[in-house]
């Protein structure tokens, strides 16, 4: 089995508060490598926090920690802001949520894309291409208002595969969408894990969803891992918190998993 690209070991994300610290992730141990790793979890389990703390992006007074925090070898905890402007968005790229609060309303999509990684009018048509954007020319001129959410995600993804990374997180990419362009999206982000041979993040609340798409599952609750497990062993999992996470899923839902 190939060396994973991300490993984390023993990863806290404090806060300091009046009453003390609040540990918004604790403990957690998690290593990715050019597979589909979905992580799980209700509002304030400590997903998004899990992917800020990668990249680096957890404000003051917000204090990281870990025995070991690496991507490639490189210690994300101890790297320059060189290293890291070298790393955030170039090898490790993260997809938000709502691409309404991602682009800029007042730039049109191609000048974005272009000014982001500084690339020419043909890369950026051909990264629109990649996500099955059918007439890349009028979406590379359109504004952000122009596009609808399941557009808005695309071109998002687009945005953050110009630079080819190794690792893409993807935060809640389809909570917003329709079933059919959820579906798309994720076909589009499982043909880029299959053929660039990335690693992918897949932060959801939906168990369903993450069981059906990923390789591995990854179980929060109160900013610690309840369990991991690979998707198909699913219906195995030992943990209380998973199985009533299971109980919870639709029939129809269950029998995937």
């Amino acid at each position: 089995m190939a060396s994973p690209r991300l490993t984390i070991r023993n990863l806290s994300v404090e806060f300091p508060t009046r009453v003390g610290l609040m540990q918004a992730v604790r403990g957690l141990d998690l290593t990715v490598g050019r597979e589909k790793v979905g992580i799980v979890g209700e509002s304030g389990s400590g997903k998004s926090m899990t992917a800020r703390a990668i990249l680096r992006l957890i404000p003051p007074p917000g204090r990281v920690t870990a025995d070991e925090l690496s991507f490639d070898g490189i210690d994300i905890l101890r790297a320059s802001q060189r290293q890291m402007r070298s790393i955030r968005g170039q090898r490790i790229s993260m997809v938000m949520q709502d691409p309404k609060f991602s682009l800029n309303p007042v730039l049109t999509v191609g000048r974005q894309i272009a000014e982001a990684y500084q690339v020419h009018h043909e890369r950026a048509l051909t990264m629109l291409e990649a996500v099955r954007i059918r007439d890349p020319e009028r979406v590379y001129a359109a504004y952000p208002h122009e596009v609808s959410g399941g557009m808005g995600q695309r071109i998002m993804i687009a945005m953050m595969l110009v630079p080819e990374p190794d690792l893409l997180i993807a935060d809640e990419p389809t909570s917003a969408l329709d079933v059919t362009v959820q579906l798309q999206v994720l076909a589009i982000l499982d043909d880029l894990v299959t053929q660039r041979g990335m690693g992918l993040i897949f932060i959801s609340h939906d168990l369903g969803l993450v069981a059906s798409f990923c390789d591995r599952v990854v179980i929060m609750y109160g900013g610690q891992v309840m369990e991991v497990c690979d998707a198909g062993d699913l219906r195995s999992a030992k943990h209380p918190y998973t199985r009533g996470l299971l109980q919870c899923l639709p029939d129809i839902d269950r029998g995937g998993v």
